[in-house]
């Protein structure tokens, strides 16, 4: 499923430009800019659901549209006017006296026994029975004059919320929808959504901000714990490797097998026409650590060779004639190993085929590459250290050019 969290912010202002006609606006006219720096009404915030929520109906495959609030009970919405501001009224003094009036106010306790008997004061039944007397209601202001409710603040007809979600204060809206994965992608809907629709829509609704939830902010994590853990693997590769060989260039030569496996794994998913999924990520995080060890087979042969006195160029083709053998049939029984998992048609199997699939084309390309690649980038990485060895007046690698057996 999707799920979109609307948040709302503080913003300056905010300018209305789309509404819903069951709320008795006229669409185009609707225009009005807001200046009372508090955070966006509760009411535009369901506006921008609504609207979102007919921007998901718009995509083929969704389903089960929810825009995230439900009315409740009736309710009166009292909001003080300019006039009652400047008379000194506040919002919550408003909701005082109208509270006293109608649920009483407590004008005195009693001690009757060991129990407290609480005196309220409110008005008469007939009167709170009838909503017109909420409009005459007359408010105390702080320099002890009288004003009627209408002049002093606006009652609206309204409905309350069932539930009211926050996030750091914030008043927030949850749209939801089902996605059918045989018509159409979550990653789909949500890259065309990014694109226009909720830009529109804070626009639209100035001081609205949106993240993407549920499933998709799971997996969001998910690959950034992922790509985190392969980040530390390499560290941990590197600093094996450079411990083994005792320099800091010869582990990144064996390391240079590693982004050609990730393209193997790539082209594997794209010959058998499945798609890159969070269980592939798992298996390319795996082939990071495998596929490294041709090349360091490779070149502690080399490494071999060049202390016994030869080229480095002899050392890596006698490397490369050596283990060739060892270097092709580790690879070959490595992939027909994975080949029946990568082949089996079951249901219960798919879910670790991507995995298998990564692992196994993954090894097979970085094996041709290894072979061809990893022996010039030696070459290239020796000459480097021999012209810094000559730089810095250091001695440059014996060498001698004997001939291959």
């Amino acid at each position: 499923g999707i799920e979109y969290a609307m948040m709302q912010a503080y913003a300056e202002g905010f300018e209305i430009m789309a509404a819903k006609e069951e709320f008795g606006f006229d669409l185009p006219q609707i225009a009005q800019t807001w200046r009372h720096g508090s955070v966006i009404r509760s009411w535009l915030l369901d506006l921008a659901a609504d609207a979102l929520a007919e921007e998901l109906r718009g995509f083929a495959g969704i389903s089960d549209i929810n825009n995230g609030y439900s009315g409740g009970k009736e309710q009166l919405n009292v909001t003080l006017t300019p006039a009652g501001k400047t008379l000194g009224l506040t919002s919550s003094e408003v909701g005082r006296q109208i509270r006293g009036a109608f649920f009483g106010a407590e004008a005195l306790r009693q001690q009757r026994g060991r129990d407290e008997v609480r005196v309220m004061v409110r008005l008469p039944t007939q009167e709170r029975a009838e909503e017109a007397t909420l409009e005459d209601l007359l408010i105390r202001t702080p320099n002890g004059g009288l004003a009627p409710l209408s002049d002093v603040a606006n009652v609206e007809r309204g409905r309350a919320y069932t539930t009211i979600r926050r996030d750091q204060g914030r008043r927030v809206l949850n749209v939801t929808a089902e996605v059918d994965a045989n018509v159409t992608q979550t990653n789909a809907v949500i890259a065309e959504l990014t694109r226009t629709a909720l830009p529109d829509l804070q626009s639209h609704f100035h001081g609205l901000e949106y993240s993407f939830e549920g499933a998709n902010r799971d997996e969001a994590e998910s690959q950034s714990a992922i790509f985190t853990g392969f980040q530390l693997a390499l560290i941990g590769i590197f600093v094996l490797l450079a411990m083994a060989f005792r320099s800091y260039l010869q582990p990144l030569i064996v390391m240079s097998a590693i982004p050609f496996g990730v393209v193997g794994a790539i082209w594997g998913h794209l010959l058998l026409g499945y798609k890159l999924s969070f269980i592939s990520l798992f298996g390319i995080v795996a082939l990071s650590g495998v596929v490294v060890n041709d090349s360091l087979v490779l070149i502690d042969a080399a490494n071999k060779y060049r202390e016994q006195g030869m080229s480095k160029r002899d050392a890596i083709i006698r490397a490369g004639q050596r283990r060739f053998r060892p270097i092709v049939l580790t690879s070959l029984t490595t992939f027909l190993g994975l080949a029946p998992m990568i082949l089996e048609t079951s249901v219960q199997a798919r879910f670790i085929i991507p995995m298998a699939i990564s692992l196994g084309f993954g090894i097979l390309f970085a094996t041709i590459i290894i072979l061809v690649l990893v022996p010039a980038v030696y070459l290239v990485i020796e000459d480097f250290r021999d012209f810094l060895a000559r730089l810095f007046g250091g001695a440059e690698h014996p060498e001698s050019e004997d001939e291959l057996a």
